[in-house]
């Protein structure tokens, strides 16, 4: 079950990456416009990571264990909550029946989230429905205006680049909108790739499948050719 589950959101990412290779090949053709194009692109791309986004919160709340409703549970229910959402506005209380948790959290950018948590076992070790962990493979990311300057990263064995790219993406957008994100950029913190990939919560990397291997990006080294005698 865990492994067609995994199957099937990976094909979902597969589909909206082709989704938007197709907009940013006809669009071009249809708005002759640039600007109004990337307009249309930029609509598009934001409903689709909010779609992704209320996606990823209810598959998210479907992970975590709550066997009861004590305080020592509620705690680490946030804890989890903070590590996947960051430092967000959200409220976690018991519904009057006291079988489930009721979850709120609002996100900077205005989106909202509400989820009920019904309290259950945690699942045995060794059970059928235990998830595959898959391996991190090699993920190196430069910029367009600095090609020789890596940032060492990994993604999920199971996922393209294509999909790693989108996901890095819509990480760093979900990063600036958060409240340590908004904190940040009143402290003046510029808003920029390096600055967001040394400070992102591993728990926002993680949740979509990426890690980082150094918060130091590392340059990349140019092999020179052996002179011939």
């Amino acid at each position: 079950m865990a492994k067609e589950k995994k199957s099937s959101a990976k094909a979902k990412m597969d589909e909206q990456a082709q989704l938007l290779n197709l907009l940013r090949t006809i669009l071009p053709k249809v708005a002759p416009d640039p600007a109004f194009a990337e307009k249309i692109y930029s609509a598009f791309e934001a409903e689709l990571r909010a779609k992704n986004k209320v996606s990823s919160f209810e598959k998210f709340c479907e992970r975590i264990p709550l066997p009861d409703l004590e305080a020592k549970t509620l705690e680490e229910v946030k804890q989890q909550l903070v590590a996947g959402f960051g430092d967000v506005d959200m409220e976690i209380e018991p519904d009057e029946s006291g079988k489930a948790l009721a979850v709120d959290i609002s996100l900077p950018d205005g989106t909202q989230f509400h989820k009920i948590i019904p309290v259950r076992p945690v699942a045995p070790e060794g059970s059928d429905e235990e998830e595959i962990t898959l391996k991190f493979v090699s993920l190196p990311v430069a910029l367009p205006g600095d090609p020789e300057m890596i940032w060492a990263l990994a993604k999920r064995e199971n996922m393209t680049n294509d999909e790693a790219g989108i996901a890095l993406n819509k990480i760093e957008d979900d990063f600036w909108a958060s409240k340590t994100g908004q904190k940040l950029l009143r402290d003046r913190v510029e808003r920029s790739f390096p600055e967001f990939i040394a400070r992102v919560p591993a728990g926002m990397l993680g949740d979509l499948g990426l890690k980082r291997h150094y918060k130091l990006p590392e340059t990349l080294k140019v092999l020179r050719a052996a002179l011939k005698k």
